[in-house]
């Protein structure tokens, strides 16, 4: 199979969108083939998830969505600052979030969030050995309410009612492929 065929050349990036949270790329691209054209391409920063296991159930948050326009409940989550380890962004995301700290943090893989569009790479830790502190520490725009959901309310749930964030879905599959390839059970 021959990949080369695949590839596009990119040969400029113009900003069309500056917002707070990420810019909006025009590319003029050219296929191998010779085809040119304009790409619209999402410039973000990294971001990160955390699955924090607590006991047979995970710490989630629950708040207001302004793209869905709804509640939602999933996985504490940010945004890494400029050249920050996403190790040391899960730890505080976890803790601004839901007010634990978590004694042991694994990587469980680092991705595209979406390839079509976004440039950034998404890093999904298990966060586990948690100390509870009962304090979050919620930046000024934040609502946000923390609280444990059973395992098997997630698995069997996701994708129903306020469990429909994408990147809590990708994060518990995840976690049960590191709990899988290591001999433990699921739940």
């Amino acid at each position: 199979m021959d990949d080369s065929k695949l590839l596009w050349t990119v040969h400029s990036r113009k900003s069309i969108c500056h917002t707070p949270v990420f810019d909006v790329l025009a590319q003029e691209e050219t296929a191998a083939d010779g085809l040119s054209g304009t790409y619209v391409a999402i410039d973000a920063p990294d971001w990160v998830v955390v699955v924090p296991v607590h006991g047979g159930s995970f710490f989630m948050v629950k708040q207001w969505r302004h793209g869905m326009e709804a509640l939602s409940v999933e996985f504490p989550a940010g945004v890494c600052e400029p050249g920050e380890d996403p190790a040391v962004t899960a730890a505080r995301e976890l803790r601004e979030e839901t007010g634990c700290l978590a004694g042991k943090l694994t990587l469980l893989c680092t991705c595209n969030p979406n390839p079509a569009l976004f440039k950034n790479r998404l890093s999904v830790f298990l966060a586990e050995d948690l100390t509870p502190t009962g304090r979050q520490e919620l930046d000024a725009d934040e609502y946000i309410n923390a609280f444990e959901v059973p395992m098997e309310d997630l698995m069997q749930n996701f994708g129903t009612g306020q469990y429909q964030h994408a990147y809590t879905g990708m994060a518990l599959g995840m976690y049960l492929r590191h709990r899988l390839t290591n001999g433990e059970p699921v739940c």
